[in-house]
Order: structure tokens, then sequence, then C-alpha cells
């Protein structure tokens, strides 16, 4: 006989096949996701403006974090996973607002990432993302299809790192109750940020992980403090063991992102957005190849997910040119989000800067 099908791992071709697994919604409106207690709201943010409608027309939707608190966007009780994850807010406040996921009642978070770094928006300016698991569309509307499975529990909250109250944060998480497969794991994500990196070193993307698992992408956003190229340094994946030399080593930055030749043709640099991989953002304060210009980049391993048994270790090198054709150690302001599934228990996570290391200045 065949196992049912549990509603997850979605694409055209599953579309059509029934299954037992039941959908909720959890969102200003509904802040429990429970059945049939949506738009119920009597006071919200949409109260005055639906003074004389009342009652189902719009009146929670969406909420203000006071300064310094954190709100629990999401708790469910599983098994299931969460299938679709939506959010909009003010973009100066991208790097002041705190991400987090606690599975199956952890005590540390297993995500922990600045908001617009999450969804590839870390430069508090908007970009439009047209990835698989990632799209961002006009004016800044965020949207996540990370799989994130759970057996017994979800947390989600955004914390407001600020000395202000934080106002209309707009969100919908939209999820499935359903089993999960034994061999599921957990999704995680984290922040790093070298600003400036110091010289003749490399920016660490991850590091002490511990367990099976496997790496599937990036976000990095990168700032240049000189004139010239930037992007010559390579990727470098340290797995189950490796010591000074790692398993996997790219052979640049923009031929990791799946690009090449310094991004640019007629002399200006192209962006793209697709699927897999995308350098969907240039600040151009100044011109083509000037300090401070800002760039945002995305790789997605999602066909090519890079697999580890016991840990894994990631860097990535900041490399210019001299003007005799040397390499070049740069000292930039290096961004990254690692996106990863492993099994739990996880190691902690490195404490996240105070907000005025994320600060985008």
């Amino acid at each position: 006989m065949a196992t049912p099908f549990n509603g997850l791992d979605l694409s055209l071709g599953t579309l059509a096949r029934l299954s037992d697994a039941q959908t909720f919604s959890i969102s200003p409106e509904n802040f429990t996701g429970e059945k049939g207690k949506a738009g119920m709201a009597t006071d919200g943010t949409g109260a005055l403006p639906a003074r004389e409608l009342g009652v189902g027309w719009k009146v929670s939707p969406s909420i203000h974090i006071p300064a310094g608190e954190t709100a629990t966007l999401a708790e469910i009780e599983g098994p299931g996973a969460i299938q679709h994850f939506w959010l909009t807010c003010f973009p100066t406040h991208w790097r002041q607002l705190v991400i987090r996921f606690y599975w199956d009642h952890e005590e540390t978070p297993s995500v922990e990432v600045p908001l617009g770094d999450f969804f590839c928006n870390g430069w508090c300016e908007r970009s439009n993302v047209n990835s698989l698991p990632i799209a961002v569309n006009s004016a800044g509307g965020f949207n996540s299809y990370w799989q994130m499975p759970f057996r017994q529990h979800v947390r989600v909250t955004l914390e407001n790192i600020t000395a202000e109250e934080i106002k209309h944060v707009y969100y919908q998480l939209t999820y499935t109750l359903t089993p999960v497969p034994e061999d599921a794991a957990y999704f995680h994500a984290q922040w790093r940020r070298s600003n400036p990196l110091p010289y003749k070193t490399v920016h660490t993307v991850l590091d002490g992980v511990q367990g099976q698992g496997h790496y599937v992408g990036v976000y990095m956003a990168y700032g240049t403090n000189n004139n010239g190229w930037w992007g010559e340094g390579e990727f470098k994946f340290f797995l189950d063991g490796d010591q000074e030399f790692p398993t996997i080593c790219g052979t640049g930055t923009e031929d990791y992102f799946g690009g090449a030749w310094c991004f640019t043709e007629d002399n200006a640099y192209r962006e793209y957005s697709t699927p897999y991989l995308g350098f969907h953002q240039v600040i151009r304060p100044n011109g083509h190849e000037r300090s401070q210009l800002r760039f945002g980049m995305y790789r997605w391993h999602v066909l090519d997910p890079i697999r580890f048994q016991k840990d894994l270790r990631i860097t990535v090198q900041a490399l210019g040119w001299r003007k005799d054709r040397r390499y070049l150690p740069l000292q930039d302001d290096i961004a990254t989000t690692a996106f990863w599934y492993q099994t739990e228990p996880h190691a902690p996570f490195p404490a996240l800067p105070d907000r005025d290391f994320l600060e985008v200045i």
C-alpha cells in the first residue's frame, strides 16, 4: 500500500495529489491561526479607518513593536511545516529588527538574522529578488518559500533592538499540520559581518556547525572601501574535519554567484536575479568601481546542496588587484546570511552584535 501523501515537498508534479494535511495562516487578523477565528478583531492598527464599518473590515492588519521589545509572530504546535512567510515594514527598520525561529522548544534559536538580510535586502534600500526560495516584490514585499518542518512546536519572534517604537509591521505566515518524515532536518540561518575585514584575513560565513546536514545557500551584502574590482576572493567549504585546506574551493566571488568577468558588460555592472543565483542590487554612489559601492547577491544550493556528516566551516576571501597585477587583500564591509538544514541540537550561535554594529551607515 502506498504511503499517504503528506502535503510537503510541493512542486508542479505534486500539486494534483490529495492529502490529509491541514492549512492554517497566522497574521495580525488571526494571531493564533485558529480555524474560523480570522478577521474578528475589535481593536488594532486599522481600528480608526474601520470605525464606520466595524468588525471584519481590516481592523487589525499590522502590529507595532515597542522599543527594545520582542513580538511573538507565531507559536504553533506540530507536527507540520511553515510553507510561506510574507512580511513588510519600512526599509529603515530592516537592520533594526531581528527575526528568530525556535524549533521544538529549543532554548537558543536556529534562525537569528536581521530582518532585511533574511530576505536578501541587507542595505535598507529596496531591491527586488526573483528567486525560488526568496521573492521580494514592489515595494518591499518580503516572501520566503523555504520549507521549514517541525515536529513538536515552533516559535517565531521579531525583536526591536532600537530605542524607539517600530510601527506598521505587516506579516502573514502560512503553515500546514501534517506528519513530518523521519529524515527531515531543521532549517537554520545565521548572520555574520566583518566591518571592516582585517587586512590579510578571510570573512567567516559559518563556523562551529556540528551535526549532519546540508548547506543550501547564502546572501551577501558587500560594501567596498577601495576603488577597483573587489571580487577575486574564493569561497571555501571545510567539511567533516577539514583543517588547513578545504574539500570544496571556488574560483572567485562572481563565479560562485553564477556570474563572470566582474559582473560587467560595457564597463558597467549588470544586475540579474534568477531562481538560484542573483547579483540583484548595485548601489552606485559615484560611478563604476569607485569606493563605497554596495552590492547584494545570493546563491541557493537547491539542486546542489553541500552535504556534511559532522561539521561545516565556510570562508570567503576579499581580493582586488594592485597596479602590478598582484592580488590586493581588501578591508571591506562584508555581511553574510548562511542558510542550511541540519539535525538538532545545533551548536550555539555566536552572540549577535549590538545595534550599532548592525547599522547601515
